[in-house]
C-alpha cells in the first residue's frame, strides 16, 4: 500500500510500537483521510515526536463510558500516516492522517512522555484490501446511502461517488457517517471490506427505521 511518500507492504514496514491518540467518535480506515485539529499540549508533543520519527499515529476510541483523560481503550484501532501538517500560528496543528491498516493493541509501553504508546499487532491483510474490490455489493451500498441522504434531505457529489473504487467508497462512507461510537467501532472491527459494507447497510436500515422512514429502507 502506498501512503504519502511511503510504501507499506510487509510486517517489517510497520512499527512494533506506536503512539496512540484516543479519540471518541472518530474512525480511521485504510486509505481514508482523517483531518485533525491538535491543541492539547500532550498531543502537540505526540505529533512533534511522530513528525520527527516515522510519521505514524494510532487512532483508537476510548472504551465506551470511559473517562477521556486516561481511559481504557478499545482493543482495535487504525494506524495512520501524517500526510499533511500545518502550524496555525496560535499554538495548534492542523494535520491529516491517511489510514494504513488496523491493529490490535497489545502491551502499553511505559515512559516519561505525556502521551501513551502501545505495542501493536497489525492486521496485515489490510495492506492488500484492494483485492476485495469485487466482494462488495455496490448497488446495495449506494441504495442505502441514497436512502439515508433522502431521509435527511442531504446531497452528495454523485460524480465523485461513481468514480470511487469500492474500497474507497466503503471506507469513506463509514468514516464520514454520523454514527454513534459503538457503531463506528463495529465498522472498524468488521473482518473484511464486504462485511464492513454489509454492516454499514444494516446500520443505515436501523437508523431509518428508528426515525420511521421505513419506506426508504432497503428492500
Amino acid at each position: 500500500m502506498q501512503v504519502g511518500n511511503a510504501r507499506y507492504l510487509k510486517p517489517g514496514d510497520l512499527p512494533e510500537t506506536v503512539v496512540i491518540f484516543p479519540l471518541s467518535g472518530a474512525l480511521l480506515l485504510p486509505t481514508g483521510q482523517l483531518p485533525l485539529n491538535i491543541f492539547e499540549p500532550r498531543y502537540l508533543a505526540m505529533f512533534d515526536a511522530a513528525i520527527a520519527g516515522n510519521r505514524l499515529v494510532g487512532i483508537v476510541q476510548p472504551a465506551l463510558g470511559e473517562s477521556p483523560e486516561t481511559p481504557n481503550l478499545s482493543h482495535v484501532g487504525c494506524l495512520g500516516r501524517i500526510t499533511s501538517f500545518a502550524e496555525t500560528g496560535d499554538g495548534r496543528y492542523i494535520t491529516s492522517l491517511t489510514g494504513i491498516c488496523r491493529f490490535r493493541l497489545m502491551d502499553e509501553v511505559t515512559g516519561h512522555q505525556p502521551y501513551r504508546s502501545f505495542r501493536i499487532a497489525p492486521f496485515m491483510a489490510d495492506l492488500k484490501s484492494a483485492d476485495e474490490e469485487h466482494s462488495v455489493d455496490r448497488v446495495a451500498l449506494l441504495s442505502a446511502f441514497r436512502a439515508y441522504l433522502d431521509a435527511n434531505k442531504l446531497e452528495a457529489d454523485w460524480q465523485s461517488v461513481e468514480r470511487a473504487s469500492n474500497m474507497t467508497l466503503v471506507n469513506s462512507l463509514a468514516m464520514m457517517a454520523p454514527f454513534e461510537p459503538a457503531e463506528k467501532q463495529a465498522l472498524l472491527e468488521a473482518p473484511d471490506l464486504k462485511t464492513r459494507a454489509e454492516t454499514f447497510i444494516a446500520i443505515i436500515e436501523i437508523v431509518l427505521a428508528r426515525f420511521g422512514d421505513t419506506d426508504s429502507v432497503l428492500q
